[in-house]
């Protein structure tokens, strides 16, 4: 976890694209919400959701690694059992931070990101923190 809200408040500050992982195209689903709060705050989102070849109006990626531009927060919506393959692509993309939402929590993946080199937030919601600061 990071030391206190200056820290977040920079991540989010150089962030412009965002991948999140399991964006939902279903409205009422909490990724969905959170996809189109950072649309509307001006980030590029990109989906992550093998599943759906477009979520809200974007090219959506079957992966972390099918993702053809530079990805600056990987925002994490998914089971906690799920995020160390996800940190091993993030890893691989050279994304900046690993941002795990409210109640998605694994000390284990989130040290090898910190040790890749990637800033690690876990258990935040990332629209909650931005409108908070922003």
């Amino acid at each position: 976890m990071l030391a206190n809200m200056d820290e977040i408040k920079a991540i989010i500050d150089g962030a412009r694209v965002i991948a999140i992982v399991g964006l939902s195209p279903k409205e009422n689903r909490p990724s969905n919400m959170v996809g189109r709060y950072l649309q509307g705050a001006g980030f590029t989102i990109i989906p992550v959701n093998p599943g759906q070849s477009e979520i809200l109006g974007e090219t959506c990626y079957p992966a972390l690694t099918d993702i053809p531009v530079k990805v600056d927060i990987v925002d994490v919506f998914r089971r906690s059992e799920d995020v160390p393959s996800i940190v091993d692509e993030a890893i691989n993309i050279g994304a900046k931070t690993l941002w795990l939402q409210l109640g998605v929590v694994h000390e284990e993946a989130a040290e090898k990101a910190r040790s890749a080199g990637l800033k690690v937030v876990m258990d935040r919601c990332l629209k909650i923190d931005h409108s908070n600061l922003f």
